[in-house]
């Protein structure tokens, strides 16, 4: 199998550290997202989506989701779980994962890709050319400041975001703290659980490589 990546992006770094917890070492072939070759024909042909991260299976399957790609090779590599050693962790780990996406990460893609000529008729990935919305900027950035809000009480009685296990969840979590910076959002100071837990994970090799 084949990595198509793109690592200063957010969604192919989540992989990248979950490849470097898990000790994994696939081959990878870079798509330069600052040149715009994910919509290249050549990557098209590969996945239509025209998105990166992109695994591409053995047998020609096309896995191109983050999601899919980490429990694919948590599968094929099960030693040392990053989705949770029973039912109960795996629930929770699946439930956080999800909602630091979809409340924290579409926050920032929403603030990030709704101005600037950078995306303009790009305020979606994908192959189609979707149009900004101006007033999701404020809200997206409401949505960040919110959600780093209910991460710090997570995480007050928590040394990870799910418990005492490092998680998918931790790295999802990461990442958007890091990217939340690209819209001028970092944590407050007055959030001391979540810069605690920020700065304990930014120390982990997979964090720093």
């Amino acid at each position: 199998m084949i990595l198509y990546t793109f690592p200063p992006a957010p969604s192919p770094q989540r992989v990248h550290i979950f490849l470097k917890e898990k000790g994994i070492d696939i081959p990878f072939e870079q798509v330069d997202m600052m040149k715009q070759e994910q919509l290249s024909a050549s990557f098209k042909s590969i996945n239509p989506r025209g998105t990166v991260p992109a695994l591409v299976l053995d047998d020609g399957t096309v896995v191109s989701e983050v999601v899919a790609i980490c429990r694919y090779l948590d599968a094929v590599f099960p030693e040392k779980s990053l989705h949770g050693s029973d039912p109960r962790q795996q629930a929770l780990v699946a439930e956080w994962d999800h909602r630091i996406e979809m409340e924290c990460m579409m926050g920032i893609a929403e603030a990030l890709r709704n101005k600037g000529d950078a995306f303009k008729n790009r305020a979606l990935p994908g192959p189609l050319d979707i149009e900004q919305i101006a007033d999701l900027v404020p809200r997206g950035l409401k949505r960040i400041g919110a959600f780093f809000e209910v991460l710090n009480e997570q995480l007050a009685d928590n040394q990870f975001v799910t418990g005492d296990d490092f998680s998918v969840a931790d790295i999802t979590a990461f990442v958007a703290i890091n990217f939340a910076q690209w819209v001028k959002m970092s944590v407050p100071d007055e959030l001391t659980h979540l810069k605690r837990w920020h700065a304990e994970v930014g120390k982990r090799p997979s964090t720093q490589a």
